[in-house]
């Protein structure tokens, strides 16, 4: 059943050469390079392959797919190398082939997984962008808002919000009445709020970015 890939000419060639030594079909084999050479090799080892691809790779189908790319590639191998002992070499060949291909399996395991964080990367960085940008467009509208006020109300909200001065520091600077600053505040925060709702920004969320620019 395993064996149904096996070209049939290769086949016939079993019933006239399975009488000679590994040496003697290798030997033949570089002396005509014949594929069909190699039919009792491939009748004797395949299932000796086969169990060795099974021990690394665990699973019927994968060590089946690599048997036969093992015992294809001893076309090439056999003119290559001088063998003295074929089973031995052939076992090794095997467990190289299956160690590459589990190491290959895990590199291409590890390069899915850096994909994937590189792509929830991008989209965080590309929401954290989204988020500046709204920010940034914020501070923009919340800045033409404050320069819409009077001066006295600009030069008090911006004391009062943006550089944390008590009612009594801003009095004390400006030269304002307490009233007149606490006036001038109400006042100011309430243009501020009819200014950014008439330009469909969140006035909670603009004077926070503002606040955020300023620490």
């Amino acid at each position: 059943m395993f064996l149904k890939g096996i070209n049939r000419k290769i086949k016939k060639e079993i019933g006239k050469a399975n009488m000679l030594s590994d040496t003697d079909i290798i030997n033949r084999y570089k002396k005509l390079v014949d594929a069909e050479v190699l039919a009792p090799l491939f009748d004797r080892y395949i299932h000796l392959v086969f169990g060795v691809c099974m021990k690394y790779l665990k699973n019927k189908e994968d060590a089946k797919d690599a048997a036969m790319e093992i015992m294809e590639s001893l076309m090439d191998k056999l003119l290559q190398h001088e063998i003295s002992n074929f089973p031995s070499w052939l076992h090794t060949v095997s467990r190289n082939y299956c160690l590459m291909r589990i190491r290959n399996r895990k590199e291409d395991l590890y390069i899915e997984i850096d994909k994937r964080k590189s792509e929830q990367i991008l989209v965080e960085s590309d929401e954290d962008l989204h988020q500046k940008i709204k920010e940034e467009a914020q501070l923009d509208e919340m800045g033409k808002a404050i320069a819409s006020l009077n001066p006295e109300q600009k030069q008090c909200i911006k004391l009062f919000y943006f550089e944390k001065r008590s009612y009594d520091e801003i009095a004390s600077e400006t030269g304002y009445s307490l009233n007149k600053v606490k006036s001038h505040i109400q006042n100011g925060k309430r243009n501020l709020q009819i200014y950014l709702i008439e330009n469909g920004v969140n006035n909670q969320s603009a004077v926070r970015s503002r606040q955020s620019a300023k620490k």
